[in-house]
């Protein structure tokens, strides 16, 4: 699903945020991204939406080169792929329905449809009582689950978060996490960036660590999750 082969990114001569970075997510797997601040956690996340273009390398997702999609084809490739910050971005003046409704807006699709569709997305994140209010009167657990809802109603194939729960308590965090492995169960591919190592660990999914903008481990658990698995015998 995801494919970086030596892939390098320099905003300028001083500042490289990624360098030689090669690693794989299958589809359908759902993996946390680590690493301290300014590792490259962003920088790997918008490479992978096709928001930045790599100075060296090859991306591929999902079946995409990305060095053969032409400026005017991105807005379709984007399509296909969910993205979800810290900071949700959501429209004041517009309700949590017409805040989830843009992107089908965006893109053509019918009323019908998007009546559908947006129902649809909010019920999966528990805010179809909320359709009507505005992001003001939503709690910031509430808000960043309206950005989930937005981020899945175009039924996307690739789920990409970066800090989803940065700010937000650790049980909020927990039920954020828990969407992400509900939208995983049925099939979407789930890459979330995230610094919060023990809540990531408590997933039992797996963790690529960067560091200093190279890949420090493609897929690092802590102890006791390794203990487990082998116990049961289960392959990760």
């Amino acid at each position: 699903m995801i494919d970086f082969d030596n892939v390098s990114m320099r905003y300028d001569p001083n500042h490289t945020a990624l360098s030689n970075l090669t690693f794989h997510m299958a589809k359908g797997e759902m993996a946390f991204l680590t690493g301290h601040s300014g590792a490259g956690k962003s920088t790997l996340l918008k490479l992978a939406a096709l928001l930045e273009r790599p100075t060296n390398g090859k991306i591929v997702v999902n079946g995409c080169n990305y060095k053969r999609v032409s400026r005017r084809k991105i807005p379709y490739i984007r399509r296909n792929i969910g993205l979800i910050f810290q900071n949700p971005h959501l429209l004041p003046e517009l309700t949590v329905f017409d805040n989830v409704a843009l992107p089908l807006v965006i893109h053509g699709f019918s009323h019908q449809e998007i009546q559908k569709r947006v129902r649809a997305a909010l019920d999966k994140v528990s805010l179809g009582n909320k359709e009507r209010c505005y992001p003001k009167g939503l709690s910031g657990g509430e808000q960043q689950r309206v950005g989930i809802a937005r981020a899945v109603v175009n039924r996307p194939a690739l789920l990409l978060a970066d800090e989803p729960t940065g700010n937000l308590d650790p049980d909020l965090s927990a039920e954020i996490m828990n969407l992400f492995q509900e939208f995983n169960e049925v099939g979407v591919t789930v890459l979330v960036a995230s610094h919060d190592l023990p809540l990531i660990a408590s997933m039992r999914h797996r963790i690529i660590t960067l560091k200093q903008g190279r890949l420090f481990d493609a897929g690092a658990q802590l102890q006791w999750q390794a203990n487990h698995v082998q116990e049961e015998g289960v392959l990760v």
